[in-house]
C-alpha cells in the first residue's frame, strides 16, 4: 500500500509542478483579464493542492517528483512555438486545454495503476482531475 501511495503522490507532484510550469510559461501572454482571473485562479489552486501533497510526501519521508527534462523541455517548446506562430488568447486556451486533457487522462491512468494507494492520496488525484476538469470548461469560452 504504502509504496502505490508513494508513487501516486509523486506522480501527482510532478503534474500539479507540470500545470503551474506552464502557467507561469503564458501569463505574460495574457491579454484578457477574464483569462487572467481564471488562469491565476488555477495556479493558486494548483499550489494549494501541491502543498498538500508535499506535506504527505514530507510524512513519509519521500521527496516530490519533478516532471522529466524532456516532457518539460517539449512542452516549452509547443508552447513557444504556438505562440509565435499565433499570439492570442485563443491559442493559449487550446494550449492550456490540451495540456489539461492530457493532465487528465495520465491521472485516471496512475490512479488504475496504483489501485492500493491510500485513500488520501487516491482523493489527492482526483481533486487534481477536478481542477483540470475545471480549468478546461473555463478555457473552452476563450477558443
Amino acid at each position: 500500500m504504502e509504496r502505490d501511495t508513494v508513487k501516486l503522490l509523486k506522480e501527482c507532484d510532478a503534474g500539479v509542478k507540470t500545470a503551474v510550469n506552464s502557467i507561469d510559461e503564458v501569463l505574460s501572454d495574457i491579454k484578457s483579464e477574464d483569462l487572467r482571473r481564471i488562469m491565476d485562479d488555477s495556479r493558486l489552486k494548483h499550489q494549494t493542492l501541491g502543498d498538500e501533497i508535499h506535506s504527505d510526501l514530507s510524512a513519509l519521508d519521500e521527496k516530490g517528483k519533478d516532471p522529466s527534462p524532456i516532457s518539460r523541455a517539449m512542452s516549452w517548446m509547443k508552447i513557444n512555438f504556438k505562440m509565435t506562430e499565433k499570439p492570442s488568447d485563443s491559442t493559449i486556451a487550446e494550449l492550456m486545454y490540451d495540456g489539461c486533457s492530457m493532465g487528465v487522462k495520465s491521472l485516471a491512468k496512475y490512479l488504475n495503476e496504483y489501485g492500493a494507494a491510500s485513500e488520501s492520496s487516491k482523493a489527492y488525484a482526483k481533486h487534481l482531475i477536478e481542477i483540470e476538469d475545471t480549468l478546461m470548461s473555463d478555457l473552452r469560452t476563450f477558443m
